[in-house]
């Protein structure tokens, strides 16, 4: 199994579980590039998806929140199930 593949598999299974960089490497997995953000935020995007993606890390997790919001564009795009 890849490591995209565990990344997702955790993202959909516990996404309150998942940490901050994992959330950031998934993004990046799928082709979202980091833009920028300031402090503890860091905004990604992809040609084709309108509206950009914020992780905050929250004491070194992502927000569950985020990450449900990750997951739901991915499968707006077709990318999983």
């Amino acid at each position: 199994m890849s490591r995209r593949d565990k990344l997702l598999e955790k993202a959909i299974s516990s996404p309150s579980n998942l940490r901050f960089d994992e959330v950031c490497s998934l993004a990046e997995e799928f082709g979202f590039i980091h833009r920028g953000g300031k402090g503890s935020h860091r905004i990604y995007k992809r040609a084709g998806v309108s509206r950009p993606m914020n992780f905050q890390n929250d004491g070194g997790k992502a927000k569950a929140y985020q990450v449900k919001q990750l997951l739901e564009v991915l499968r707006e795009l077709g990318e999983i199930e």
